[in-house]
Formats: C-alpha cells, sequence, structure tokens
C-alpha cells in the first residue's frame, strides 16, 4: 500500500505530496518478515500454552509446572541478554523491576506474620514467576526493540484462539464439555469474566491490526471478522467487568491514537456482524438458559456454529472490500479531509443521541432519573444483591462484589500495616462472612492487597505504578508532552565565575510533537492493553489469572524497558512507514543506546529506512563480568524453580503415602514425614501425617502432630476443627474447647457447628446455646461469646492452603 493513497488522517494542513510519502525502502526484506512471522507464531503459542495448561490459576500441579517453565525461560533470557547486550545499552525500565522485585520480596516475607503462609508461599511462587517474565520481556526489548510487531500479533493470534475454543465448546458441548451445565462461556479458563477479559484485550489487538497503515493488507482485513469473534466471545461470557474495561481501553485507543476512523470502522463493521449472532443466541433458551439437556444444547450449538461462521465469512469479505476501495483509493487531499470531517461528525452526533436516548429512557422509567440513578446505586453497594447468570445480567448493575470488598476492609481494618498476609483473605474472611459462602479473592486488586498485605503493600503497588508510568511515557508520550529542564538566568556580576550564571532548574511540563510512527502507534495500543487489564482487575480477580495476567506483563515489560523513540517525519500520516523515517537527518540515534548499536529508532530500522539487525558481539569481546552476571542469573532461577516445586512434591509424597499405607506402614509414614519436610508451612501435610500415624497406632504421636498444626495455623478454624474431631471420641471436653475456636473463627460454618453441638451433647453440656450453633442461620454458638484464642500477635500463624489448589478446581459461582 503507497504512502500517497493511504488515507491521510492525521497529516498536516499544506504540506507537500512528496513529504507525506515514503520511499521504496522502507519495505520489509523477506527475511526480515519471516523472523517477525516466526516470532509472532511462538508467542502465540507460549501464550495458549500459558492459558490451556493454568486455566484459571487455582490447580496446584498446571501451576507449579508454569511457574516453573516461566522461571527457567526468563532465566535463560535474562542471562543471554546479559551476554550479548551491546555495550553502552540503556538499562530502562529498571525502577520498575526494583518495585516488582521489592513487591514479590515483601510477598514471600509475609509468611511470618500471614494467617496462612503456605498460601503466602505459593503466592510467592506465583509473584516469581511474573516478575521472571516481566524482567525477561524489558531485556528483549533492550536487545531487540523491533519485535513490537510480533508482540502485538501474538497477542491478537493468541486471543483469537482462546476465544475461539471458547465458542466451540458451545457449537460442540457434546465433544468438548458434556457435563457443563452453564450458559455463560468459562472455558478454558473456567471463569467467565476470565475469557471475556482476553476478548477484551484482543478486541483492542484488532484495532491496532485493522487500523494500521504499515503491514500486509490481508492481515489488516482479517481484523474485521477477529473483531467479531472477540464481541461475540464477550458478550457471550456476560461479563459486565470485561464489557467496561473494553469500553474504557476503546476510549483511551481513539484518544491517544491519531487512527480513529480508521479503528471506529473496524469496530464498528465487528459490532453489526456479531450483533446478529448475540441476539439470535439470546433468543435460544437453549444456549442462554443453566441446566438444559446436553441433546438440546448440542442440537442449538451447531446452529449457533453456522451463524459464527457465516459472520466470519461476511467480516472478511467486509474487510478486504473497505482495503480495497477505501485504503487503495486516490483522492484528493482535501476531498479526504472533507469525508473524515464529516464521518467524525456523524458519530460524535450518534453518540450524543445515544447519551439522550439513556437519559431519556432514565427519565421516563417508573422511578424517574434521579430515583432509578439512586435505585442502581445502592444496588451497587448492596452486599446482599443477587444477579443471576443469564443475559439480563448485562444490564443489572448490583453485584456480590460489594460483599467481599466489605469484608477485606474489615481484614484491613484489624491489619493495617502488613494485612494477613499474601493469599491470606481466604483464610481471614472466614470470621467476617455474614453468609456461608466460600471465596477464594476478594475479586478486586486493591482489597486485596489492603487485606493481604497492608499499607506496606499497597504503597509498593503505587510506587510501582507510578514508576512505570513515568517509564512508559518516555515511548509513548500519550499526552505529547514531556518534561524538561528549564535554566533561568540571572544578573551577574563580571567578577562571577560562569559557574553561577545560572540558578537550579526548574522541571517543567513542555508540549512536544512527537511523530505518529507505526511503532508509536503500536506502543499506544500495548498501553491500552495494560489499561483494560488494570480496569479489569480494579472489580476482578484475574491478576491470578496466568493467561490474562501475561499479556498485560509482556506489554507493560515492553512500554518499560523500550526507552524514548527517536527520529520521526512528523508530517507523514500518522502509523505510515514515512512516518519512521527522519527528516534531513534530524533526530538521528544517539551513542550508547540500543539504536547505535544498529537498531534504528524506528524499532528496526536504520536512518536509511532499511532493515537492520542487532549487532551481537564476539567470543572475545564478551566482559568476564557479565558472564558472571549471566551464571547468577541461572543459578538464582534454578534456585527459585526449585523452591516453587516445594509444595507440590509435598502433595506428591502425601499422596504416596497413602498409597503405600496398607501395603507398608513403613514407607507410608516415610513418605508422610517427607511431606512435611519438603513444605513445612503447610497445614494439610501435617493432617496426613497425623492420620497415617493415627492408622499405624501412633494415637499420642497423632494427637502431637494435629496440636503443632494448631500451634502453627491458630487463626485456621481448619487446625482447630481437625483437633477437636480427633478427640471427640478419647476427650470431649478437649474437643469442646477447640471445637469453641473453630466457630470464633468461622461462625458461619454449619459443619463446624455440627460437630461442636455433638461434642456439647457427648461432654452433657448441650443446652440452647448448642442448638442455636447448629442451626444454618449466622446467629452466635452461644450466649456468652467465646474467649477469641488469638493473641494481638496470631497473625503470624499459617492457614490452610486453598484447597482448589490441591485439587481440580470445581465450576466458578455466579459473582
Amino acid at each position: 500500500m503507497s504512502t500517497h493513497a493511504a488515507t491521510a488522517e492525521y497529516q498536516l494542513p499544506q504540506v507537500p505530496p512528496g513529504a507525506a510519502e515514503g520511499p521504496p525502502p522502507t519495505a520489509r526484506s523477506p527475511r526480515g518478515r519471516g523472523a517477525t512471522t516466526a516470532a509472532t507464531l511462538a508467542l502465540a503459542g507460549g501464550l495458549c500454552f500459558v492459558t490451556f495448561l493454568a486455566g484459571g490459576g487455582l490447580n496446584l500441579a498446571s501451576m507449579t509446572t508454569l511457574e516453573i517453565t516461566l522461571t527457567l525461560a526468563a532465566g535463560a533470557v535474562v542471562a543471554g541478554v546479559a551476554v550479548l547486550a551491546p555495550a553502552g545499552t540503556r538499562a530502562y525500565g529498571s525502577a520498575s523491576v526494583g518495585l516488582l522485585l521489592a513487591f514479590t520480596a515483601l510477598t514471600g516475607l509475609s509468611v511470618v506474620w500471614s494467617v496462612a503462609p503456605d498460601a503466602s508461599w505459593q503466592d510467592a511462587g506465583r509473584m516469581l514467576a511474573y516478575s521472571g517474565l516481566f524482567c525477561a520481556t524489558i531485556a528483549v526489548v533492550w536487545l531487540v526493540p523491533g519485535g513490537w510487531r510480533a508482540l502485538l500479533g501474538g497477542i491478537v493470534l493468541a486471543a483469537v484462539a482462546v476465544c475461539g475454543y471458547a465458542l466451540l465448546t458451545k457449537v460442540l458441548p457434546n465433544h468438548l464439555d458434556a457435563n457443563d451445565t452453564y450458559a455463560r462461556l468459562h472455558e478454558p479458563y473456567g471463569y467467565w469474566n476470565a475469557i471475556g477479559l482476553t476478548a477484551a484485550m484482543g478486541a483492542i489487538g484488532c484495532l491496532w491490526l485493522g487500523a494500521r497503515r504499515a503491514g500486509h493488507a490481508l492481515l489488516t482485513a482479517l481484523a474485521y471478522p477477529a473483531t467479531g469473534l472477540m464481541i461475540v466471545t464477550l458478550m457471550l461470557a456476560y461479563s459486565r467487568g470485561s464489557l467496561a474495561a473494553l469500553a474504557v481501553g476503546i476510549l483511551a485507543w481513539m484518544c491517544l491514537v491519531p487512527l480513529r476512523l480508521r479503528g471506529a470502522r473496524v469496530l464498528i463493521a465487528g459490532a453489526l456482524g456479531a450483533a446478529p449472532v448475540v441476539a439470535w443466541d439470546f433468543s435460544r433458551h437453549a444456549l442462554s438458559s443453566e441446566k438444559v439437556a446436553l441433546a438440546a444444547r448440542a442440537t442449538a450449538g451447531h446452529q449457533l456454529g453456522v451463524l459464527l461462521a457465516a459472520m466470519l465469512v461476511v467480516l472478511a469479505l467486509a474487510g478486504v472490500a473497505i482495503g480495497f476501495f477505501g485504503d487503495r483509493r486516490a483522492g484528493w487531499v482535501g476531498s479526504q479531509s472533507r469525508t473524515r470531517t464529516a464521518a467524525g461528525v456523524t458519530l460524535g452526533a450518534l453518540l450524543v443521541l445515544a447519551v439522550f436516548a439513556l437519559g431519556a429512557g432514565l427519565a421516563m422509567s417508573k422511578r424517574g432519573l434521579t430515583g432509578t440513578i439512586s435505585h442502581e446505586l445502592s444496588s451497587l453497594t448492596d452486599p446482599n444483591a443477587k444477579v443471576p447468570n443469564t443475559p439480563g445480567r448485562l444490564t443489572a448493575v448490583s453485584s456480590v462484589r460489594a460483599r467481599y470488598w466489605k469484608e477485606a476492609l474489615e481484614i484491613f481494618e484489624a491489619h493495617p500495616a502488613l494485612g494477613v498476609g499474601a493469599a491470606g483473605y481466604e483464610t481471614a474472611r472466614l470470621r467476617y462472612r455474614t453468609v456461608p459462602i466460600d471465596v477464594r479473592q476478594a475479586h478486586g486488586y486493591v482489597v486485596q492487597t489492603l487485606a493481604d498485605l497492608g499499607i506496606a503493600g499497597t504503597a509498593l503497588t503505587l510506587a510501582l505504578l507510578l514508576a512505570w508510568m513515568l517509564a512508559a511515557g518516555r515511548s509513548t508520550h500519550p499526552f505529547n508532552r514531556r518534561w524538561h529542564a528549564r535554566w533561568p538566568k540571572r544578573r551577574a556580576s563580571p567578577r562571577e565565575s560562569v559557574s553561577r550564571l545560572r540558578s537550579p532548574p526548574a522541571l517543567g511540563w513542555r508540549r512536544m510533537r512527537a511523530a505518529y510512527t507505526p511503532e508509536r502507534v503500536g506502543l499506544l495500543t500495548m498501553l491500552c492493553i495494560v489499561i483494560v487489564f488494570g480496569a479489569h482487575s480494579f472489580a476482578d480477580w484475574t491478576w491470578y489469572v496466568p493467561g490474562d495476567a501475561c499479556v498485560a506483563l509482556l506489554c507493560a515489560g515492553w512500554l518499560a524497558g523500550r526507552g524514548p523513540l527517536r527520529g520521526g517525519n512528523r508530517a507523514a500520516p500518522a502509523g505510515s512507514p514515512a512516518a519512521a523515517l527522519p527528516v534531513d537527518g534530524a533526530d538521528q540515534p544517539a551513542a550508547g543506546t540500543a539504536a547505535a548499536a544498529g537498531l534504528s529508532a524506528s524499532g528496526d530500522r536504520n536512518a536509511n529506512g532499511r532493515p537492520a539487525a542487532a549487532r551481537l558481539p564476539p567470543a572475545s569481546e564478551i566482559d568476564p563480568l557479565r558472564v558472571g552476571i549471566a551464571v547468577a542469573v541461572v543459578a538464582g532461577a534454578l534456585l527459585t524453580a526449585w523452591t516453587e516445586w516445594q509444595p507440590q512434591r509435598s502433595v506428591d509424597a502425601s499422596e504416596q503415602a497413602f498409597a503405600l499405607l496398607k501395603r507398608n506402614p513403613v514407607a507410608a509414614l516415610s513418605a508422610a514425614q517427607a511431606g512435611v519436610e519438603r513444605d513445612p508451612l503447610s497445614a494439610s501435610a501435617l493432617f496426613r501425617l497425623a492420620a497415617i500415624q493415627h492408622t499405624t497406632g501412633q494415637s499420642a504421636l497423632a494427637r502431637a502432630t494435629l496440636q503443632k498444626a494448631v500451634r502453627m495455623q491458630p487463626s485456621n478454624p481448619e487446625t482447630w476443627l481437625t483437633l477437636g474431631e480427633y478427640d471427640l471420641t478419647s476427650n470431649p471436653h478437649a474437643a469442646v474447647e477447640e471445637l469453641r475456636a473453630a466457630v470464633y473463627l468461622d461462625p458461619q460454618s454449619v459443619s463446624i457447628q455440627n460437630v461442636y453441638v455433638e461434642a456439647l451433647r457427648k461432654t452433657g453440656t448441650a443446652t440452647t446455646a448448642g442448638q442455636t450453633a447448629s442451626h444454618p442461620s449466622g446467629s452466635r454458638v452461644a450466649q456468652k461469646r467465646p474467649r477469641r484464642p488469638l493473641a494481638s500477635s496470631t497473625r503470624r500463624a499459617p492457614g490452610k492452603p486453598p484447597a482448589a489448589r490441591t485439587s481440580t478446581p470445581s465450576k466458578p459461582k455466579s459473582a
């Protein structure tokens, strides 16, 4: 596609035609295109591997495999860059790396005061893997800054594959998900909001793919069916949080990227193609209702598959037609400008009319405008709200998240400084919950961090966010402004030295006019993807879902490590290849940067516009100090991977102990002890050891083991319950005291209340209080409030590991 024929949406007025045209050398070589294609496929395959292996991130075995893989791969990449990076490479993003590692260190140190140190240590393993991926991405961008195309292309391709599989589970339920009874899409994560977030981030990538001026025309046309696929996936997941996050991302993209009309046509075409499919799905009971027979779901799913195929074909043809008749059609610049103006005015008018229509609809409702808004706000903050898993939830405002947030804030108020330890919310909330519902996360990064790590973790998070924003703004300049130092002059006598002629510098926020090169447009798209993830994480726990979190970490790491962009032609159309070329030799790469080592300002071209490759130093020029750093990095990665493996090794040893119990009790006992040694923070390992000790006739030793678990985790009701159940037959009076502590820590647990009443009956002290305890309501167990079994320092106590991380996670509950 020639630059002259492209629609000059962001062209400055009165620019000579030749200035807007890029010379022929800007075309990439076949070798460069092949490398980009291979990197794109490899990255998409890696993201799919992460998604399908880890799922929702709640299974210990799969998460352990993923954490070890990411840690070792990141160590190898960082070590390789440490050796091969050109001399003088600026370490952009170092502040972000340091703060992320500090936050990870705080996560690991929280085992000291955590209510669930085993869960905190497992969470530290996840954070170590995330930190490794972030560091490796920054290291790669130092070495190969021109790989941004492969990164964005891999994200879009992976999103298409994941969303396509999610839709296939609904099209072919008898082959892929026969036992599923939910109407909402949730595979391959097992959580509908996670697949919705994948579709939202993929849609932002599709905007870049369909709006770009550089690249193969066929790939640009494929952005239209991909956008339709993302929208259908998002709507069929019934994810309101993902819709809101996508709206925020689209608004940011339209404000930051000067390809608005090109992006709008991709979005509008995709929405128009997806609307009939979504409407048809919502109108079918077999597809929009729960607990429908498999035969009915399969029949309706096959029909949905036909509609999806037709939508993809139509949108693909529309993309080709728009590319042929729109981008390749030459015309006068003035005529194009008038067309753009008319289209922009039309879109703005439509948005204004939509806002007025929404306001009129609210005003005509039975509660009126203000009454409806007040009612919806009260529903949003109602902790007892109920929302069904039907398409109607897309228009509902109420959410059960208010309950989870309230519990998290109560935990924070009780432990404001350091929280209850990483991943301690699940255990700590049992004391504050009012409904017997099991929840592992607080459904919000901010409230989760407040509850888990208190003010210390929140302060580190804010510092990390600020450092990353400064690093990302260095390359993207989203507001077309930058900080600069002003040196005001003052009067001086002739005798004053020259060094005193200037006062200390003052920082200023100066407007700048940087060229919108293809790379800058791509980096701004990455920024919008991170914004989508951040907005969604505010109201959900997808930070714990590796398939989504890794996409955000890749984009965030690339932005932090890229550094300032140099060169470019501001007179050329935004996003065109000509915009990446410097004008009259201006803005050449400075020495001591990655560009000076053979990489251009635009990321992968020299100043003359031809492809450039990074120059790797020969073996004779490699600094021994760098080799030592690389060896230290590899050793650290191996040690980290070994640490991440220990919880799973503990579970494997315990399972092996139960398998050996019947035929070799001695070996079974040895295996159970090995499980405790491998993960000494695990209460579950102590429970298994006590069970085997009791089976082998070591009752006293078994009780001592359970008492050790209680001493280690006094804030965990499970440890008190297990010890109380063990003493129920031999020492009911002791069991009453132990179960009373469990009831205090988890007053809403019906099972604990039942065991407590049984203990009261065995001791002959069953009263009305005991009958009250057996009632499944949230009332107190006894008239007299039991003494809290925790001292002021009980936050040191560990808690049970998340049950779902030691087994296959159950189906998600409505949130």
